[in-house]
């Protein structure tokens, strides 16, 4: 286990150093701007989990995204603290989770119709937020905003509700959060569960002849990602600083989508690294008129899947493993010719 998540524990460590690094260099926007770009790729993750080693094709991954930093904000302002608000969010969304994937998975809903079902509860969630900005739509003392929104309020120390964490601070927990969630989903993927998920992948008949019930383990993976997709959502709407009912619209559940085809499914490392290139790359668009950032997502996604259909990671690491395999060849061929040399 521990040979089998080195790679996942060396990029854990890295990760370690550039969160306490970060700060020391960064200007306060920066570190504003990465902590946003911190809870999207939590977000990845979830997809990457789901997608990459379950084979499941969610294209509403940023509903419970967006509905754990809805219930996180809901449950903060009611309970007037973030410590159970954060537990809420997680377990709400994750019971969402199972309920709807009970009805896809042990009703045998295609993969075709399991990613319109999510994506249609995704677009639900759109339309039905932002038709709430009257008065009367609240859930005790919070309004939920409509198309406007609701300010979230920022994280707390567990012990003392008073004291809110500063947007430093909140770097600190947000990049915690990704560390934490990538080493157990590295840990979950080398489990015995983790490789029941990839064979179902592979070949569901197979695996359920070999008598595992695939339904179960979809079911499992499924709520596992949701819940992570929460913890993102949470990290979100603190570093943004309110939650709007975007964060469901279409252009995002597609993006998610980008993020783990350039990234690589199957890996974990690919999709985190994409999100945070692309985060960077349409922030950098968005200050020209020349290009819309649309057309230049577009044609990303259309490059990769012509030309790189593996994903940047996967791709890298068959480059490195065809070098090392030539390497032995050529260390043969220069004995055979200093052997040669020898004998005229």
């Amino acid at each position: 286990m521990l040979r089998q998540m080195r790679p996942t524990l060396v990029y854990a460590v890295l990760g370690i150093l550039f969160m306490f690094v970060a700060p020391q260099v960064l200007q306060l926007f920066t570190i504003i701007n990465l902590t946003t770009a911190i809870a999207l790729a939590i977000l990845a993750l979830s997809l990457a989990l789901i997608w990459g080693y379950g084979g499941i094709l969610c294209f509403g991954q940023v509903a419970f995204f967006g509905l754990g930093a809805y219930v996180y904000t809901i449950s903060a302002i009611n309970f007037g603290g973030s410590t159970w608000a954060i537990l809420l969010a997680i377990l709400i969304t994750a019971a969402f989770a199972a309920a709807l994937g009970y009805f896809i998975f042990f009703g045998r809903v295609s993969d075709v119709y399991l990613g319109v079902i999510t994506l249609t509860v995704t677009l639900i969630f759109f339309s039905l937020i932002r038709r709430t900005s009257g008065p009367e739509y609240k859930i005790g003392n919070a309004l939920l905003g409509g198309f406007n929104g609701v300010s979230s309020p920022p994280i707390n120390l567990p012990w003392d509700t008073r004291t809110f964490l500063f947007p430093e601070q909140v770097f600190y927990v947000a990049m915690a959060a990704l560390i934490l969630c990538y080493v157990f989903v590295g840990w979950l993927v080398n489990t015995k569960f983790g490789r029941v998920c990839v064979s179902i992948r592979e070949n569901e008949l197979r695996a359920e002849l070999l008598g595992y019930d695939i339904r179960l383990y979809k079911l499992g993976i499924f709520t596992i990602g949701a819940g992570i997709a929460a913890i993102g959502g949470v990290m979100f709407c603190n570093g943004v600083g309110r939650i709007t009912p975007d964060v469901f619209n279409l252009y995002n559940a597609a993006l998610t989508i980008i993020w783990v085809i350039v990234g690589g499914r199957g890996t974990l490392i690919g999709p985190i690294g994409a999100t945070f290139a692309l985060f960077y790359l349409t922030s950098a668009l968005g200050g020209q008129t020349v290009l819309n950032n649309n057309l230049v997502l577009g044609v990303i996604l259309i490059i990769f899947v012509l030309l790189v259909p593996k994903g940047v990671a996967p791709t890298v690491v068959d480059w490195f493993g065809a070098r090392r395999r030539k390497k032995p060849g050529r260390v043969r061929r220069r004995r055979r010719g200093n052997r040669t040399e020898g004998a005229q």
